[in-house]
């Protein structure tokens, strides 16, 4: 099987890598096995992938072990900068491509994809900026001793992305962890394997030395499993699901006690008060739980509103839900495109099924959009309660539900009636109240009068079950660099 395929996309023609990215160079995997990636629109094949498994990770943690301690330990902060820089600048040069691979591969809507490019390109470029910006401290203790600190590379890293956001999450594990000198193995998510595979091409071009970036498409079971258990990677970052973070956390403990940084799921509530701007908290509810499909770990998917506003809520929030377009990622004006499989369709599917014969109300959708492909009705559910099971885990797609409260007091109480903790947004016209509530609810995240407005400036992460660490901004540096202290005793003489 060839290492590379042209493939015909509905906007251009691209040349697609198809092997695993070892030490700056595709490659076939070592067992000879391939798996097809499916285009949740229209339900078929578009290439088939070479499979990494555990001697494949293996063979790329040697190479990154190699690159750490050889030519990337000589590459000075600056350079290291420059060179995610120049990545960031092959991203937006080409943007068309990459779109167009993501509303392919994963289903998005053609021009929130572009947003995912400009959004990944702005991430290596800030993290480029602080590439040469890690230093520790002088710590004055005593007349006889010079003590100091320095923030090393933790190693050779193990990152593990999801699918809801193919580019964006490789380029939120790959910049701090570059930034601060480590090397990287990265498994893509089975589902959407495209973006980082060209992305790695780029690296190459780039000029990224041999064994620094390292891509194996794969499945969680195998190469996933092998990167959590590798005795010789000494970090393990992963972005999923809870149930799946646990066992990457079990498993770094088993093996070498290798760090752990996990971002995982989320039932964020959204609240809106009786004072809120109506209008356009209604905006933001939309986008809040609608964005990407509703796959989206922070997505708002549970709405508490107070009860003074609550029908009024429900016919307006109706009526917005159904002006989403829905249907080909390739249209530029698809605010919703498939969800990504049909695992994840049954899944979904399944979740609305549920909540009907909990008897929950649906207000609008709860059905398949169209006849082909992964498509499902924006969901608004109203009249559930807390013991429903649509209430109370993530379903991961365009569905929500709608509560009534009676007042501020009861709405943080349900807000913080889960065991994620990932984000929360509160609307209301009173800045005492939106500080009041965004500092009673736990969650790592709380947007006011906004919702899903991201910025790679801004730490990411979750509380409780949402999470360990932070992704993003400065805080992410802390993920990737070890603390030495050293203390020099002067001699008096």
């Amino acid at each position: 099987m060839s290492l590379f395929q042209t493939v015909q996309t509905p906007a251009l023609t691209y040349e697609q890598p198809l092997g695993l990215f070892i030490n700056n160079e595709f490659v076939k995997g070592v067992e000879g096995k391939t798996f097809e990636t499916i285009n949740p629109h229209n339900e078929k094949p578009i290439v088939a992938v070479h499979e990494g498994a555990e001697e494949d990770v293996n063979i790329a943690v040697k190479a990154a072990r190699s690159a750490l301690n050889g030519e990337w330990k000589q590459v000075t902060p600056s350079e290291r900068g420059r060179l995610l820089t120049r990545l960031a600048d092959f991203l937006e040069r080409d943007i068309e491509t990459l779109a167009a691979i993501e509303a392919l591969d994963n289903g998005k809507g053609v021009t929130m994809a572009k947003g995912d490019v400009t959004a990944s390109a702005g991430c290596l470029r800030y993290y480029g900026g602080w590439a040469d910006k890690i230093y520790g401290q002088t710590i004055d203790t005593d007349t006889n001793s010079l003590t100091y600190t320095r923030h090393e590379p933790v190693g050779v890293c193990g990152q593990i992305i999801p699918w809801n956001f193919p580019l964006l999450m490789f380029a939120w594990k790959i910049g701090p962890a570059l930034a601060t000198g480590n090397t990287i193995v990265m498994k893509t998510a089975e589902q959407t394997p495209l973006s980082g595979l060209y992305v790695a091409k780029l690296i190459k071009e780039a000029g990224f030395p041999p064994g620094v970036v390292n891509v194996i498409s794969g499945f969680g079971r195998t190469a996933g499993a092998a990167i959590a258990a590798h005795m010789d990677i000494d970090k393990v970052a992963f972005t999923g699901s809870t149930l799946v973070g646990r066992q990457i956390m079990k498993s770094a403990a088993d093996s070498n006690l290798k760090k752990v940084t996990l971002e995982l799921g989320g039932k964020s509530p959204n609240i809106v008060l009786p004072d809120a701007n109506l209008e356009e908290a209604i905006e933001w509810v939309n986008l809040g739980i609608f964005f990407n499909h509703g796959q989206c770990c922070c997505a708002g998917s549970r709405i508490l509103v107070h009860e003074a506003v609550y029908e009024k809520f429900l016919e307006l929030f109706k009526k917005r839900a159904e002006q989403n377009k829905v249907g080909d990622p390739f249209n530029t004006e698809t605010f919703q495109g498939p969800q990504v499989s049909q695992i994840q369709y049954d899944r979904i599917m399944s979740y609305i099924k549920d909540g009907k014969g909990a008897g929950a109300k649906v207000i609008t959708g709860g059905d398949r959009h169209g006849s082909e492909g992964y498509y499902i009705q924006p969901t608004i559910f109203a009249d559930v309660t807390e013991d429903m099971t649509i209430v109370k885990e993530e379903i991961f797609g365009p569905v929500c539900t709608v509560q009534k409260v009676r007042s501020e007091e009861e709405a943080i109480k349900v807000a913080n009636d889960t065991n994620y903790g990932l984000a929360a947004a509160v609307h209301t016209t009173n800045i005492n109240t939106a500080i009041r509530v965004s500092n009673a609810i736990k969650a790592g995240t709380v947007w006011v009068n906004n919702y899903n407005t991201l910025h790679y400036q801004m730490p990411f992460g979750g509380f409780k079950e949402s999470g360990i660490g932070r992704e993003l901004g400065s805080y992410a540096l802390e993920n990737y660099t070890e603390v030495k202290t050293v203390r020099v005793h002067l001699s008096q003489s």
